[in-house]
């Protein structure tokens, strides 16, 4: 490949040379895990080109090399055109989120999900991203246009959303939104009497699923008293990672992926676990944590506030996802149905997860003067358009 000159005006080049290339590298490696894990949790009796194993197999790669490109793709877009997107995005998944509990396809419980000819798409995972996107612009329209109404419609629009998850329902999602819109708000200045009542209605939200939602009870209850025969997915998980050791029993050698039904989504950190060993988990752990601890560092440096907001809003989502998909898998918190970013089987989430780190990649880019000057598409007042 020729090495790209920091005097090439193409589109290529000003984005190899604005973009953020260890988090960029980082990414990257997530997907390159994906891939092996994708051959991992595969019974390896099941390699034959009419399994069903190894269809769900060849989806997940077809996923990850098509999420990959997304993540490129969308991280070449200027701030006008991150906002143009996400608009768009926004308008159509949102519709469909809705549609979800007229026409959603039911599965454990859940209305979440909408039947196409031959795959099913979760909208949600789509949404919250531009979900982000969309409260970072209206947070920050508020300060720069005097008397513009930020704020009120960044609630407003997150809570339509949040009431259409907890009618399909899917409290997890639910959560993750109302936390990410919560740092947001942290991050924009929110009264400090405001974060105290925000972390109140956490305590309460949480108390009040456990009492009314039946299945958060139950895995609550079994966090708390686990049995080998109701948290059968927890214990024999939690089981994998002691099997695994620090090396790995190996490459196909593990067996948590014969007995756990859902362990190439919500249980494929344990697959991981036992194949490979401590020392991948762990490295697994870095990559996250270089991500994310990489993001803040460019977002301390930031001027523009929608991209502050707005990069902050992904990479809390993005981090606290994985947290939540790890933790649960180790077994410090109560199992919850949310995949692990890039490593987990579905087309939604590996895809939804590459457009949402395409449009932090684009947030964190360097931006010369003109450019950040340029972004004013959704501005109210020629206060946008100082750098």
């Amino acid at each position: 490949m020729p090495v790209l000159s920091r005097a090439d005006d193409s589109v290529v080049g000003r984005w190899w040379w604005s973009v953020d290339r260890v988090m960029l590298t980082a990414l990257l490696l997530l997907v390159g895990v994906g891939y092996v894990l994708a051959f991992a949790a595969t019974p390896a009796n099941s390699l034959s080109l009419d399994d069903p194993n190894t269809i769900v197999m060849v989806r997940q790669i077809v996923y990850l090399f098509a999420s990959g490109l997304l993540m490129v793709g969308v991280s070449m877009l200027d701030l006008h055109h991150v906002k143009l997107a996400a608009l768009a995005i926004g308008v159509v998944f949102l519709v469909l989120t809705g549609f979800t509990l007229v026409h959603g396809v039911v599965v454990d419980g859940g209305r979440r999900w909408i039947a196409l000819p031959g795959f099913t798409i979760q909208p949600s995972e789509f949404l919250k991203p531009a979900l982000v996107i969309a409260s970072a612009w209206l947070l920050a329209e508020r300060r720069r246009t005097p008397g513009f109404p930020g704020m009120f419609a960044a609630v407003g629009l997150n809570a339509i959303v949040v009431l259409i998850l907890l009618r399909q329902p899917d409290v997890g999602t639910t959560a993750l939104v109302l936390a990410t819109f919560f740092v947001q708000l942290f991050l924009d200045g929110l009264n400090p009497a405001f974060v105290g009542l925000g972390l109140a209605g956490f305590g309460i939200g949480g108390i009040a699923a456990f009492e009314l939602i039946a299945h958060v009870h139950k895995r609550v209850m079994l966090f708390l008293h686990p049995t080998k025969d109701k948290a059968y997915q927890a214990i024999t998980a939690l089981s994998a990672f002691a099997n695994g050791g620090l090396w790995g029993r190996g490459p196909g050698e593990g067996q948590v992926k014969h007995y756990l039904p859902d362990a190439r989504a919500d249980f494929v950190f344990a697959v991981a676990g036992e194949e490979f060993g401590m020392f991948l988990c762990l490295g697994i752990i870095a990559l996250y944590a270089v991500i994310v601890l990489r993001g803040l560092a460019r977002v301390l440096r930031e001027t523009d506030p929608f991209a502050a907001l707005a990069a902050t809003g992904l990479l809390t989502s993005f981090g606290l996802q994985a947290f939540i998909n790890m933790a649960s898998s180790l077994s410090m918190i109560p199992t919850k149905g949310m995949t692990l970013p890039f490593l987990s089987y579905g087309g939604s989430a590996v895809l939804a997860t590459g457009l949402q780190m395409g449009f932090l990649l684009a947030l964190t880019r360097r931006r010369s003067h003109a450019e950040s000057a340029a972004d004013g598409l959704f501005s109210f007042g020629a206060q946008d358009r100082v750098a």
